[in-house]
């Protein structure tokens, strides 16, 4: 583990995307439950996957948002990220 960081969960939340006339999605932004809203910079890639630290499966999308490159799920129908858990218990 990374110093400080406990571990990661899962942290299902709502996303703003579009949908093409050729049937893929592309995430705009993460909404937080507490209303914060993140945009998604740039999508690098997609693909079918497992998350390997929460569990679940689904589509992955390789994003940047802000300037942290991170993972996004689309475990259909609800999209998910690997939440930070700090030691301690705090995000």
């Amino acid at each position: 583990m990374v110093r400080g960081i406990a571990g990661r969960r899962k942290r299902y939340v709502e996303v703003e995307a579009t949908f093409l006339e050729n049937g893929s999605v592309v995430p705009r932004a993460v909404v937080w439950g507490d209303g914060r809203r993140f945009p998604v910079r740039a999508v690098f890639g997609v693909r079918a996957c497992a998350s390997l630290k929460t569990g679940g499966e689904g589509v992955r999308y390789d994003v940047l948002v802000g300037r942290a490159r991170t993972f996004l799920f689309h475990e259909r129908p609800r999209w998910f990220v690997e939440e930070i858990v700090l030691e301690g218990g705090d995000v």
